[in-house]
């Protein structure tokens, strides 16, 4: 008996026959109900929709063939991109599909670096509407807004961004729905999250890019960015209306301005499940290839020296959750663990006597023991701190120098541990050929995108891509079975555990210190089950029914993982019918039956 049928009677279970109460061209323009050619002749029957498709019934198989072909008929990676948003808007089984045929080539066309061009042109290339947009100059319409969008059992997670800072090109205001948008996607290509349980939601609250502000065409507030009390007001107002409209929702804040994403996530991280990637997933996933590498260099996480080059967003979650794992490893309290890491900015070391933010001012050390005058870039802070790790954020290209490098080398005995990760490629601080290179073949490297193997000395060397959509859709998929109240720092850690026992260079250290992504639903499943487990030995899970047996847990993860493939269905009358029968549930809300409650 398979997974998916021993646990049909799991809350979410996919192993069985699904509600339609749509019929005719309405069930056709339903994107995450139509099988367009697929339809059999007996459900076009049942469900009036004859005459409105060609007589040859078609598998999926045949229509990813198809897809395909029109696909790679694109010249550009833009036009691939804008190809596939046309294609989900019509079939949405069709282009997961698709997509999961192809992962390794179609994965940077979906979402960074193609979607964060797509995502910057937003309002040229603008066709239909998909999310929920938000206007901070009418804060008082934001209830009946949500209410728009299904019923309060209808959304499991929800993705809210606010456009300041989004992939690495920064404030693209009511452009930043698209960030929502394809988190959700990731989610369910790499989570098995079901498409249409999800909401993407924009807070428009104005934007500071002149270029938008002066085209004629953008779509947003055409006013500078709102900040200060009336912002707090504002995110607030949602926050609220959000769980209040779905209580069991679990909220994904995205791309969130460096003065507001930690302080908006510390702030609501005890109230609900709630979680900030560019914080708490970019770390996960970079602590995780930390475990693996460190495992292969034989430093104890206990030693471990680190120095973080951009101490924004991406840097300072890192370093928290790497300052968590010290803590964990070695029982130090918390400032003794980050005593062990030091963050540089532009100005240099990061200094208790500079003016920081309050995830910066945790790492800030003492100007008595850290001159600013001798620690006012990389190199001389390598130098002083000898690190066992270097890790890049700071979205400045080839600031990992040959010299900054070869200190690094001189200072520890064990192999270097370098972690380029600026996003897109382009941003890098340096690529993994130079590092081995300069290395002599010892660096151990994780990329934030992707790189091909490094030849070096008759070797190939297998190049980590510190990938979020490793990590994050497995912890919210955890998250959401189980029913977790909160997310909590053990959640994290056991995410993070899980993740690096899947690591090939556990077993190989010419191989990768990350899993690759084409395995990730199976990398998202044991990722989830952790996540259940601690969530379940902790007493925040609400979900009854949850096997003990860490085999069993995983195969009712499993059951419950939407698959990209066309489903049996039940006609079933409009009145009293769920919001997936009915169509209203999913990214653009009730279009058929305004009014059903």
């Amino acid at each position: 008996m398979s997974a998916s049928q021993k646990y049909d009677d799991a809350p979410r279970a996919v192993n069985k026959p699904v509600d339609c109460a749509l019929t005719g061209a309405a069930l056709l323009q339903t994107p995450f109900l139509n099988k367009g050619s697929a339809f059999t002749h007996e459900e076009r029957n049942t469900f009036g929709l004859q005459g409105l498709l060609p007589s040859n019934v078609q598998t999926l198989d045949e229509q990813v063939r198809r897809a395909y072909a029109q696909y790679s008929s694109r010249t550009s990676d833009m036009a691939k991109n804008t190809f596939m948003t046309s294609m989900k808007e019509q079939n949405e089984v069709l282009y997961y599909k698709l997509i999961l045929s192809h992962l390794k080539e179609l994965f940077s066309i979906i979402y960074t670096p193609t979607e964060g061009d797509a995502i910057a042109n937003f309002s040229r290339i603008f066709r239909r509407p998909e999310g929920c947009f938000l206007d901070i100059n009418s804060p008082d319409a934001i209830e009946k807004q949500l209410d728009s969008f299904g019923r309060p059992e209808d959304v499991d997670i929800i993705v809210v961004s606010d456009g300041e800072q989004i992939l690495g090109i920064g404030d693209q205001g009511v452009g930043g729905v698209l960030i929502s948008v394809a988190k959700l996607v990731l989610y369910t290509l790499c989570a098995g999250v079901h498409p249409s349980r999800g909401l993407p939601v924009i807070l428009d609250c104005g934007t500071d890019n002149e270029q938008l502000l002066d085209d004629e065409l953008y779509l947003g507030n055409r006013h500078p960015r709102v900040r200060g009390e009336q912002y707090d007001k504002f995110v607030d107002r949602f926050v609220a209306a959000a769980r209040k409209r779905f209580p069991k929702a679990y909220l994904h804040f995205e791309d969130f301005g460096l003065p507001n994403a930690r302080r908006i996530l510390d702030k609501y991280t005890g109230e609900m499940a709630c979680f900030n990637d560019d914080v708490q997933g970019t770390g996960c996933v970079t602590l995780a290839a930390i475990y693996a590498a460190a495992h292969v260099a034989g430093v104890k996480m206990k030693d471990l020296r680190v120095v973080i080059y951009g101490a924004g967003t991406a840097g300072t979650g890192i370093a928290d959750q790497i300052a968590d794992a010290i803590g964990v490893e070695s029982k130090k309290s918390s400032d003794e663990a980050r005593g062990q890491i030091f963050c540089v900015d532009k100005p240099g070391l990061l200094l208790k006597s500079s003016e920081l933010t309050a995830a910066q001012k945790a790492y800030a050390k003492d100007p008595e023991k850290y001159p600013a005058e001798k620690h006012k870039d990389l190199l001389a802070v390598v130098k002083a701190v000898k690190p066992h790790v270097l890790i890049g954020t700071s979205t400045r290209p080839r600031s990992f120098t040959q010299e900054i490098v070869e200190a690094m080398v001189e200072g520890i005995d064990s192999r270097p541990i370098i972690f380029p990760l600026s996003n897109p490629t382009r941003l890098h601080e340096a690529t993994p050929k130079d590092l081995l290179h300069w290395t002599k073949g010892k660096a151990l490297v994780a990329t934030g995108s992707p790189f091909d193997p490094v030849d070096f000395d008759g070797d190939k060397i297998e190049i980590a891509e510190c990938n979020n959509s490793c990590c994050f859709p497995g912890i919210g998929l955890g998250v959401v079975l189980s029913g977790a109240q909160l997310l909590t720092k053990e959640m994290l850690v056991a995410a993070t555990k899980a993740l690096a026992a899947l690591a090939p260079a556990m077993k190989d250290d010419k191989a990768a210190l990350l899993p690759d992504v084409e395995d990730v639903r199976d990398i998202s499943r044991k990722i989830a089950a952790a996540v259940i487990k601690v969530a379940v030995d902790k007493g925040l899970a609400r979900t009854e029914g949850i096997p003990d047996d860490e085999h069993e847990r995983e195969q009712w993860v499993e059951a419950q993982m939407w698959r990209a493939e066309y489903r049996e269905y039940r006609k079933v009358g409009m009145e009293g019918a769920g919001g997936e029968a009915r169509g209203e549930m999913g990214s653009k809300g009730r279009r058929h039956a305004p009014g059903h409650e």
